[in-house]
C-alpha cells in the first residue's frame, strides 16, 4: 500500500476536526451559562429569586429557540431524542420556570 492511499484513508472526513467539535458546543454553552448566571442571582439574595428563576427560564427558552434555528450536525449537545421532543421539552421547562416565578406570591 502507498504512503497516500494510508494517508488519504487514516484522514478524517470534513467537519471533524478540532475546530468543528469545538464549535458543537457553544449551543449548550449559551444555556449552560444562562442557567448559571440565573443561579447565582436567584441565590444572592431574598428578593432576588424571582429575577434569577426568570433569567434560567429564558435561558432554556433560547435553548428551544437555537435548537430549531440550527440544522442537525450544528446544534451540538442540544441534540438528546428528535428535534421536536428537543424543542418542546426545552419551551416546556422554560415556560413552567417563568410560570412558577411569575406566579408564586411574594413572600413576607
Amino acid at each position: 500500500m502507498s504512503a497516500h492511499a494510508v494517508s488519504a484513508r487514516g484522514a478524517s472526513p470534513r467537519g471533524t476536526g478540532a475546530a468543528a467539535r469545538s464549535q458543537r458546543y457553544w449551543p449548550l454553552l449559551v444555556v449552560v451559562v444562562g442557567v448559571a448566571i440565573g443561579l447565582a442571582v436567584a441565590f444572592v439574595g431574598q428578593d432576588s429569586w424571582r429575577i434569577g428563576c426568570l433569567i434560567v427560564g429564558s435561558s432554556l427558552a433560547v435553548g428551544a429557540v437555537e435548537r430549531l434555528a440550527l440544522p442537525a450536525g450544528e446544534a451540538g449537545l442540544l441534540q438528546v431524542r428528535s428535534k421536536v421532543f428537543d424543542i418542546a421539552f426545552l419551551t416546556l421547562a422554560g415556560g413552567a420556570v417563568i410560570a412558577l416565578a411569575i406566579l408564586v406570591p411574594a413572600g413576607r
